[in-house]
């Protein structure tokens, strides 16, 4: 039983990586196509600032895109979700809502909220990096030494 729940995760996460895999590649080109169309509307060579706030957040969410389907692709082979990823993606999914926020349409107290994520955000992600240098150095520091032989 425990086989066949396994080889269905591993089709559905598969078949999740392909959609996405194609969601990414449409958002990317349909992302040229939007600056082409700022770069070209007149004044030529010259983006508007409402241009430039939807060109970067739908730079960002394309970034998300790319980032969630390199979590797919580390996931595959592991069976394991990698945290720093997972940080990863989640800073970058607040700098986009950061970005394509009216500042002056938000609550006050929403913007505080959206600092102290950010904030913690960061926090975790250097945590987690630390963490990881401390099992790399572990790792050199137990491997045997190769010059006394």
């Amino acid at each position: 039983m425990e086989t066949l729940l396994t080889k269905i995760q591993k089709f559905t996460v598969v078949a999740l990586a392909g959609m996405l895999a194609v969601v990414v590649a449409l958002s990317t080109l349909h992302l040229g196509v939007l600056i082409a169309q700022e770069i070209w509307t007149p004044p030529r060579f010259l983006i508007r600032v409402p241009g430039l706030l939807e060109i970067f957040g739908y730079f960002l969410l394309v970034l998300i895109g790319v980032e969630l389907l390199e979590t797919l692709k580390a996931y595959l082979p592991k069976d394991v979700i990698h945290e720093r990823v997972v940080l990863e993606v989640a800073l970058i999914a607040a700098a986009q809502k950061v970005i394509i926020e009216e500042p002056n349409t938000v609550p006050g107290l929403t913007l505080f909220g959206i600092a102290a994520l950010i904030l913690a955000l960061g926090i975790a992600f250097i945590s987690s990096g630390s963490r990881q240098n401390t099992r790399i150095t572990r790792v050199i520091a137990d491997a045997p030494n190769e010059q006394s032989n």
